[in-house]
């Protein structure tokens, strides 16, 4: 499939989801699972620092490691994929954004009910209770490379704060999870950005919506296999999806302007 092709089918399609991966918001600086790392965390297996036994066993590590991330995320800006989904949504009748990523960076790009499989790095709770923490977080620079905190400590029941997002092992909010389905079920264009498509139960999105007769389009920078009914477009998410937005509706984002 074309870009050009794609861009008509946007026009006179009637529903559209978007879903985003790691990748959409790598663009932004902010680093993967499969990033190298630096400093304290280059000695952690990431996947191994995101489970419920790793936090009861080591919270001031996890948490150290959360807040890291999480830093990294209130730093950056959201990009051009960012700002044209939103762009997006005001030209179709409906569009659903389905993330896997933590970051609020859909949100400051002015996406709005965005569909957060896998929590957000924002949104703390009390391991013990569960109940919402809802405290300001530390505001304060951390070390680049790194370091151990020692998590806040809820109100109702003393236990340790935990950060907001799904860890392995765990199941998915199940009313995001519900939404999610639905929209894939229902849509006629289906753009899965910047994921791979390998992580279940996420991953059986875009296949629930080809099942469902909708055109389902990937965008990547690295080609993966897929099916002889799904199309691929390889590139920079940043620079397809603005492409689109313009090349579908005749209306470019109004962006910065950078010297070279």
């Amino acid at each position: 499939m074309t870009s050009s092709t794609l861009a008509q089918q946007l026009r006179e399609a009637k529903h559209v989801v978007v879903f985003t991966g790691a990748g959409a918001s790598a663009e932004s600086g902010i680093p993967t699972f499969r990033d190298a790392l630096t400093g304290l965390w280059e000695h952690f297996d990431p996947a191994k620092l995101a489970t419920s036994d790793a936090y009861r066993g080591d919270p001031a590590l996890c948490w150290g490691w959360y807040e890291w991330r999480r830093q990294k995320v209130v730093r950056a800006q959201p990009n051009e994929a960012h700002r044209a989904i939103a762009e997006f949504a005001k030209r179709v009748p409906k569009l659903t954004l389905v993330t896997q990523n933590v970051d609020d960076l859909h949100e400051r790009a002015g996406s709005q009910d965005v569909i957060h499989l896998h929590g957000s790095l924002h949104s703390p709770r009390c391991i013990d209770c569960g109940q919402a923490y809802t405290l300001p977080l530390t505001s304060d620079a951390l070390p680049e490379d790194g370091s151990r905190i020692e998590p806040p400590q809820c109100s109702a029941c003393g236990g340790y704060v935990r950060p907001g997002v799904v860890w392995f092992g765990e199941m998915l909010p199940e009313d995001a999870w519900s939404s999610g389905l639905a929209a894939a079920e229902k849509c006629d264009v289906f753009i899965s950005i910047g994921t791979s498509g390998i992580v279940y139960p996420a991953a059986e999105l875009p296949l629930r919506a080809l099942g469902h007769g909708a055109t389902v389009v990937h965008i990547n920078p690295e080609r993966f296999n897929i099916s002889s009914r799904e199309h691929f477009l390889q590139g920079q998410a940043s620079v397809l999806m603005r492409g689109l937005l313009t090349e579908a509706f005749g209306d470019p984002l109004v962006t910065e302007c950078f010297v070279e």
